[in-house]
């Protein structure tokens, strides 16, 4: 079965673009998890969760569909990297302590998806879905990105990304939820940074080949004159929607 590939050709700019989770995450979701010993990333991309994962478990099992995100995914040792889709995840039943998917949710099967992580959770193990939508740095950078983000790539937004606005509130989430506290997402980047991030976007590429022209340069004259100085470095701050539950 084929998938929903927004990101493959964008792959290298997708791991250098993207912000970094915080190591507390990572440390929270270990304490909570029955045991230390198998973690699944679901939706890899290029690893940025698994990393993540790997410094508190044994082994972690990161799956993507897309071959080219695997290949400029970060290697440790203990990461097993395979190109599969989440809905036919090839671990065995009952093996996994601790099941992740960031900012990956809203391109699955759902109910496929959740049958595999109810197989392959020990009883007791942890699921976790996060993703976040919009960031923020000042005023007056945050207009030019709303204007981007509207007026020139609305159209271009695939049907999934309204699930990522709401933070995956309509969702069916069939586990028995647990409380987590707040995490924070950052990074400190300069406006080339920041404008690789917005590169990164799966409607900026939408539109870049349906209309031959990148929509961040036709902004970047204002994108500068908000940033002010473009080799200053700002704190760009997104939301975190997290869901975390428990398989009884």
């Amino acid at each position: 079965m084929s998938f929903k590939d927004h990101f493959s050709t964008q792959s290298a700019i997708y791991r250098s673009a993207r912000p970094r989770y915080a190591p507390e995450l990572f440390a929270w979701l270990a304490q909570q998890a029955p045991r230390r010993g198998l973690a699944w990333d679901a939706g890899c991309g290029n690893g940025q969760a698994a990393v993540g994962l790997a410094a508190h478990f044994d082994r972690v099992f990161a799956s993507d569909p897309s071959a080219a995100q695997i290949a400029q995914a970060e290697a440790a040792g203990n990461i097993d990297y395979r190109v599969e889709r989440a809905e036919d995840c090839s671990l065995q039943q009952a093996s996994v302590d601790l099941v992740t998917v960031a900012q990956a949710l809203h391109w699955f099967d759902l109910d496929a998806f959740h049958a595999q992580v109810r197989r392959v959770l020990r009883p007791g193990g942890i699921v976790a879905e996060w993703t976040y939508a919009d960031c923020s740095i000042t005023p007056a950078v945050d207009a030019v990105k709303q204007r981007l983000y509207v007026d020139l790539l609305d159209s271009y937004w695939p049907p999934e990304r309204r699930l990522v606005e709401s933070g995956y509130a309509e969702l069916d989430f069939p586990f028995t939820r647990l409380a987590a506290p707040a995490f924070g997402l950052g990074a400190d980047w300069d406006l080339v940074q920041f404008l690789a991030y917005l590169r990164s976007w799966s409607a900026t590429q939408r539109y870049l080949a349906a209309l031959g022209r990148d929509p961040v340069s036709e902004l970047e004259a204002e994108f500068v004159a908000a940033w002010e100085d473009p080799a200053v470095v700002r704190r760009v701050r997104w939301d975190l929607a997290m869901r975390i539950g428990r398989l009884d």
